[in-house]
């Protein structure tokens, strides 16, 4: 019983280790023939991407301005007298010329009638003195007069023709100081509001004035630059050209005027590092009014077939700007680039790309040279 029990152990024994080194065999052989397959490729990396742009694109300088007047005038008056009338509405706009204001003018015409009837006066004893001179110049060559009386009456007649000459001086000393009485404005523009009252006695003296006018189409617009775009400037300004420049609202955007540059100031301000310029503006619809804030674009000109990508694409690394350029075979691979300017959201390439390259504007971040890309779903239905 003992031998049979021994007999049935060891069968039992060898049956499992012929099922254990079934097993081992088995997986040994699932092992190799997993080590003999290629690993699964990577998926393809969603990006954004778009071709580099040949285009004409313009070259301009950003600065913060001030809207100023073209022209500013505080009218006066100019001689004394009681204010009898004011021809001008706060606010209107005026011309050169047109009437603005009018002094009482009874003193300055009673002074005007003072001296031309001094003049007639003094014309009346001239005319008879010369006749005199007439008579006494007969008289010498018949030897009936003195020699010393005829130098008399010449002395006498150019004393009177020099009073004569004062006397019209003093007339056209009067009838300007009685044109002043009627004033006019210097200049078309835009009244403020009035200073004087008519009623009032106003004098030469006073230093408020009656009214200031501001020209306001043209009007005019102040901004700064850093100096370092001094060069720039005075470059684009070789052979005489006229440069333009570009009033925006400071909040929207918004292009309000379009007009030429005018001034580059002729020095820099040291404590600020920044140069002055002036730009003036055609203003028919009053778009621009003086003390406004505005940004302003100053064109330095027009850059043709310019490489131009999505500012989006550039980036920057240790080694400075790159892009990731895809392949035929939607390959990323990292690209250095020179970037002459940015503006406007676009970048203008000097070297590295060329117009039609396919560039990757979005996804970057999870690229790394040699990833296969795919378009995402909006860039692909985009391109269709």
């Amino acid at each position: 019983m003992t031998r049979q029990r021994k007999t049935q152990s060891a069968i039992a024994i060898a049956s499992a280790l012929v099922v254990v080194g079934g097993v081992v065999v088995w997986t040994s052989t699932r092992k190799a023939d997993a080590s003999t397959q290629p690993p699964a490729a990577a998926p393809a990396i969603r990006v954004t991407t778009v071709k580099a742009g040949d285009e004409s694109v313009p070259v301009y300088l950003t600065g913060v301005g001030t809207v100023q007047a073209n022209a500013s005038v505080t009218v006066k008056v100019r001689v004394d007298g009681q204010l009898q009338k004011v021809g001008f509405q706060e606010g209107q706009d005026v011309k050169a010329g047109q009437m603005l204001a009018q002094i009482d003018p009874s003193p300055f015409q009673a002074q005007l009638g003072q001296v031309q009837a001094a003049k007639a006066k003094d014309q009346a004893q001239l005319d008879n003195a010369r006749r005199d001179l007439a008579r006494y110049s007969d008289l010498i060559k018949q030897d009936a007069t003195t020699q010393q009386t005829l130098d008399t009456q010449k002395a006498l007649v150019a004393q009177l023709e020099a009073a004569v000459k004062n006397d019209d001086a003093q007339i056209q000393y009067a009838q300007v100081q009685l044109g002043y009485t009627t004033i006019v404005s210097p200049l078309s523009g835009r009244t403020g509001a009035r200073l004087v009252d008519p009623g009032n006695i106003v004098h030469a003296t006073d230093t408020t004035g009656l009214v200031v006018i501001n020209q306001i189409d043209p009007i005019a617009a102040t901004f700064t630059l850093p100096e370092d775009a001094l060069q720039q400037v005075n470059k684009a300004l070789q052979g005489g050209k006229s440069l333009k420049v570009v009033a925006y609202a400071r909040t929207g955007g918004e292009a309000l005027a379009q007009g030429t540059l005018s001034l580059v100031n002729n020095q820099i301000d040291t404590t600020t590092g920044t140069v002055s310029l002036k730009g003036t503006f055609p203003n028919p619809q009053h778009a621009l009014w003086p003390g406004q804030y505005i940004n302003v674009n100053l064109v330095l000109g027009n850059r043709d077939h310019a490489v131009t990508l999505p500012a989006a694409a550039v980036q920057r690394g240790v080694n400075g700007t790159y892009v990731y350029t895809v392949n035929g075979s939607n390959a990323a691979q990292t690209q250095p680039v020179k970037v002459a300017l940015i503006q406007d959201g676009k970048a203008i390439i000097d070297d590295g790309v060329h117009a039609g390259d396919r560039v990757v504007i979005d996804g970057q971040y999870k690229l790394k040279p040699g990833a296969v890309v795919a378009e995402t779903e909006k860039q692909a239905a985009a391109s269709h």
